[in-house]
């Protein structure tokens, strides 16, 4: 059988050249034909101006499957895993084109990379040509002319997690919850689908306040929410959680990230992770609805986000909330160092008083 020959996707002024472009990305679904890689390139170049409103000057790791997604397929938890299908790239590819722009970040062990950081709507584009289907753009922007300036994010992420026993219609329950909190403090927050079962609340900040400061706020919201409605969680511990939806407040962590808004995510049927009205959530029982073949007619009617850029807020609001409300310092992610006033990192159903000090060390019987 021949080859199929190369496309070209017009992006403005240039022309990104899409190899293999009948390869199938996405499978038919029962609600959804098949997608191409050829699709999923025009998708990024129809969605480019409000896609680049998430990804602009800001440093952005991309989520690859070059083979295109099927269900059973996974993401590989690190560069030494060989199982994974699909995988984070968080430096440059290598044959990027001389118009796609990098900027250093530090990552929490020290270490450095040159990350991409989109200026334009061609680059996007040109990342579907290497396999990504999700991006995840840092909370800070470069400053211009030079490197990121990685220690004082511009936006805080409310991520609120579904647990087993809940469904899409707690989440959306608590993101109206979390609404009327943010405007009852005087910020204006914007929603989104994640692309799965969650949903995720931007609000833009002035960048005066460090990453640690950020997550402070975040757990300090999360309790606000804990307080107005019972179905909310902050418990780290999945153990803890039952059956309520969990604030992710270590999304705020430094060198974590969350899909941008109009990325595609590796699931069936091609579904968009969508800026939506507080209204089209509200009323939205099913997520799926929005996806690549339905996201650019939602678009007719403008970005939803279009407005995400006029205000930047105050945190200290959250960050009284921080110091107000109780409950103290919680659990950072497994691969950071340990933190000053953690909680001991020990899963609460193995930690006997016996054996174990309140530093999380095992203590000989």
């Amino acid at each position: 059988m021949a080859k199929t020959p190369p496309a070209h996707v017009q992006v403005g002024e240039r022309e990104v050249r899409i190899s293999s472009p009948d390869r199938i990305i996405y499978e038919a679904t029962d609600r959804t034909p098949e997608v191409t890689k050829l699709m999923v390139a025009e998708f990024f170049a129809t969605v480019g101006d409000p896609l680049m409103r998430a990804l602009r000057e800001r440093p952005t790791a991309l989520e690859r499957w070059p083979d295109g997604w099927r269900e059973g397929m996974k993401l590989a938890t690190g560069p030494t895993d060989k199982e994974g299908e699909g995988f984070y790239q968080k430096r440059t590819p290598k044959g990027a084109p001389d118009y796609l722009e990098e900027v250093q970040v530090t990552f929490p062990s020290g270490r450095t990379a040159r990350e991409i950081c989109p200026t334009e709507a061609a680059i996007p584009v040109w990342c579907a040509q290497m396999g990504a289907l999700t991006f995840h753009p840092w909370p800070v922007r470069r400053d211009t002319g030079s490197d990121v300036s990685s220690d004082h994010p511009d936006e805080l992420r409310i991520d609120l997690d579904p647990q087993p026993g809940t469904d899409f219609s707690d989440v959306v329950r608590v993101a109206g919850v979390a609404k009327e909190a943010l405007e009852d403090l005087g910020l204006r927050g914007f929603a989104k689908t994640s692309g799965n079962r969650g949903v995720h609340i931007y609000v833009r900040i002035r960048p005066e306040w460090t990453f640690e400061e950020l997550r402070h706020a975040a757990i300090g919201f999360g309790r606000e929410l804990e307080r107005r409605d019972g179905g909310v969680t902050t418990a780290w511990w999945k153990e803890e959680r039952g059956e309520r939806i969990f604030v992710d407040f270590n999304q705020n962590n430094r060198d974590r990230t969350i899909a941008s808004a109009y990325s595609l995510r590796p699931r069936p049927g091609a579904p968009v992770s969508t800026p939506l009205t507080w209204d089209e959530l509200a009323d939205l029982k099913d997520p799926r609805e929005f996806n690549l073949f339905t996201v650019p007619d939602l678009l007719e009617d403008g970005d939803r986000w279009e407005r995400i850029d006029d205000e930047a807020y105050d945190l200290t609001p959250l960050l009284d909330l921080w110091e107000s409300l109780p409950g103290g310092e919680l659990n950072f992610p497994p691969d950071y160092p340990k933190m000053p006033g953690e909680p001991p990192r020990v899963q609460p159903s193995k930690k006997v008083a016996a054996h174990w000090d309140d530093e999380g060390n095992r203590v000989e019987q």
